[in-house]
Formats: C-alpha cells, sequence, structure tokens
C-alpha cells in the first residue's frame, strides 16, 4: 500500500494511494494515524487537488554514510568496517515539489539519492530476526550535502542538516522488498546516479540493529541507507528527481535561499 500525507482546504491527512497512472491517482483518506490499525474513510479525491508534504514528520533522521563502496571511493574515502551513522534535524526535511534552497555558506552543494527507512512502531535494541517488524515502509529521499562545508568541518551538522536538505517523498510503499530495486537520479532529466539496494555494503537489517542499540527508535523516524555513486553539484534553477524501483518519483527544484 502507498501511504501519503497531504494538505487540502487548510487541513491534513493521510490516504492511501490509488490507482497507477499519475494524473488518474486517488486518495482515499485514512481515519486516524497510519501506524496503528487504521480504516480507510472511504472518502476519495484526486492526488491533482491535494499538495503531497513529506510522507512522515520524522522526531529524528538516521543516515548512514559510506554504505556503496564505490560512493565511498569516489570521495576518496575507505570503506567503513562499520555501519557509520550521522543526524539530520527534522527542519531538514521537505516533501515533494518543495524546494531545496541553496544554503549562502556552501558554493558546492551535491545530490545524493537513497532509499529511506520509516519506522512504524517504538523500538530499542531490535534483534535482526525482528528488524522487518518494526519497519512501516519505505520512501525516496535526497540527502542534500554542502560538500565543501563537509570537507572543511570536522562535524556534518551544518553540511547536511540545512533546512530543505532532506527532502523525502512521495509517499511510503508499505509492500516492498528493499533487497535489489533501482536506484537512479537524474538532474534536468540528465541521469547522474544509477544503482541497486544490492549494493550496499551494510544491509537494512544490519543498520537498523546497529542504530536501535544506542536510541529509541519512534514511529515516522527515517533510516537513510547510502547513496550509490554519481554524486554531483547542483546549482540554482536545477530539478532534480530521485527514482526508485517499486516507490516512485520525488521531484524538487533548486532555488537561491531567501
Amino acid at each position: 500500500m502507498r501511504i501519503a500525507r497531504f494538505s487540502i482546504d487548510g487541513n491534513v491527512a493521510f490516504g492511501a494511494i490509488e490507482g497507477e497512472k499519475q494524473d488518474e491517482l486517488v486518495l482515499d483518506i485514512i481515519k486516524g494515524i497510519p501506524f496503528a490499525d487504521f480504516e480507510l474513510s472511504g472518502t476519495k479525491v484526486p492526488v491533482s487537488k491535494v499538495r503531497l508534504l513529506p510522507p512522515v514528520l520524522p522526531n529524528k533522521v538516521v543516515a548512514f554514510g559510506r554504505n556503496y563502496a564505490e560512493h565511498a571511493r569516489e570521495l576518496g574515502n575507505e570503506v567503513p568496517d562499520a555501519p557509520f551513522a550521522f543526524f539530520k534535524p527534522s527542519t531538514s526535511v521537505i516533501g515533494p515539489g518543495d524546494d531545496i534552497q541553496y544554503p549562502s555558506f556552501s558554493e558546492e552543494v551535491h545530490h545524493e539519492a537513497e532509499l529511506a527507512v520509516v519506522i512504524g512502531r517504538m523500538c530499542r535494541e531490535v534483534p535482526r530476526e525482528r528488524v522487518k517488524d518494526v519497519i512501516f515502509g519505505y520512501t525516496c529521499a535526497n540527502d542534500i550535502t554542502a560538500r565543501d562545508v563537509q570537507r572543511r568541518e570536522k562535524q556534518w551538522a551544518r553540511a547536511k542538516g540545512f533546512d530543505s536538505s532532506c527532502p523525502l517523498g512521495p509517499w511510503v510503499e508499505t509492500d516492498l522488498d528493499p533487497a535489489d530495486l533501482t536506484i537512479q537520479l537524474t538532474v534536468n532529466g540528465q541521469q547522474r546516479q544509477l544503482g541497486r539496494t544490492s549494493e550496499m555494503i551494510h544491509s537494512i537489517e544490519d543498520l537498523i540493529v546497529n542504530i536501535s542499540e544506542a536510541m529509541t527508535l519512534l514511529p515516522g523516524d527515517v533510516i537513510l541507507t547510502g547513496t550509490p555513486a554519481g554524486v554531483g553539484p547542483l546549482n540554482v534553477g536545477d530539478e532534480v528527481a530521485v527514482t526508485i524501483e517499486g516507490i516512485g518519483t520525488l521531484t524538487n527544484k533548486v532555488v537561491k535561499r531567501g
């Protein structure tokens, strides 16, 4: 099931996406929130009549770096022996169609297409065999990075945590095998990144076991699983699109920060 979060007439709700053709998609509005047992209301609205929002509002976004060997090497880094985590704040999250604001303190902003895992229940110290039980679903992400700042500063808080640096969407797919999906990214229609989730060094199970050893994960929290090779610069005016097999396409435009 594809679950979207949207606004219409000033109200925010969740809905289940129905249909396949983009111009024919409709939302069946969900009663309540989707992280517990829920019912579909039967009230339906065309996707074209709503504004899609970030599919969740995470308490935290935990991102894992250098989880694809070719990407680690393209930036001159060693492949880590263990998962390598950092955080993006909730204020970095934007949704499909929202603008990526080019930060005033950077002159080199890069795109990074990623598969995002959405947590569905509160959990801690998750055993490997229970990881699937705590996953709500999967969505597309773009780990926007101020690369010059990342190189210059020892901590990545500013480089990867600035406002609008974490586009998510367009919705959450709850019924998906993430083991071997195509991930691709285009800028202005030209392909920049192309990889498969099977190329991850550390699996989704590895990542969730690793981070849940240290902290409690809450419903709606997001885990970013790393990016394949091909990262590169973005400029004001660019349109960047992340497409993941079985999920859909997340599109955002780069604008000058106001």
